[in-house]
């Protein structure tokens, strides 16, 4: 399976300004961080960021937050039910009214309507940790998730890979940077390819 950028969401957790510098290889991977939010303005994903405790670690760096376009602060560790969920898959309004005088595509579920992004695009810190426990939350919840490595990590390289171990096993897809830009971008025809590509270069 292929991503698509038209049934994307990126999930940006926890690059919070007192985390990263204990962070390994935290330079590169606020650089690809930031890089996956460039790329969804350039593909209309929408993207979103999580914060763990922020009074006390602070809030997401910057140029994170800037790219996000709602942050999610949150006590436990997975963010899928400390308040991602509703921001990924929002509750269906009803339509107010006599349903008979509705237009019909107004009266077909959201689902059918095709405005359903549950493709999942995720990357953040700690890799082991709330990283870990919001990208199961979701494939709980039968989204389907990808992990993207090169922009994720923890203090320590053994914990950093023990999570994409566990993910992998848990059926969560590992991907990279680049393997997200030209799968949303998907040919060279595309009219943002030379727009991606300066992204990725």
């Amino acid at each position: 399976m292929l991503l698509e950028a038209d049934q994307s969401q990126l999930v940006l957790v926890d690059y919070q300004e007192k985390l990263m510098p204990a962070i390994h290889e935290h330079g590169q991977v606020l650089d690809n961080a930031v890089t996956l939010g460039k790329l969804a303005q350039v593909f209309q994903v929408p993207c979103w960021g999580t914060e763990q405790n922020p009074e006390k670690l602070g809030v997401n760096a910057d140029v994170i937050r800037a790219l996000c376009q709602q942050t999610v602060a949150k006590m436990c560790f997975g963010a899928g039910y400390d308040g991602l969920l509703e921001v990924l898959r929002p509750p269906v309004r009803q339509p107010s009214g006599n349903a008979r005088s509705l237009p019909k595509h107004l009266q077909r579920p959201r689902e059918e309507q095709g405005e359903t992004r549950d493709q999942i695009v995720i990357a953040g810190c700690e890799a082991h940790v709330c990283l870990l426990q919001t990208a199961l939350e979701l494939l709980q919840e039968d989204f389907v998730v990808w992990v993207v490595t090169d922009a994720c990590s923890s203090r320590t390289e053994r914990n950093r890979d023990a999570a994409f171990d566990r993910l992998a096993s848990a059926g969560a897809e590992l991907v990279t940077t680049e393997m997200v830009a030209f799968e949303w971008c998907r040919s060279a025809e595309n009219p943002r390819f030379r727009e991606m590509l300066e992204l990725i270069k």
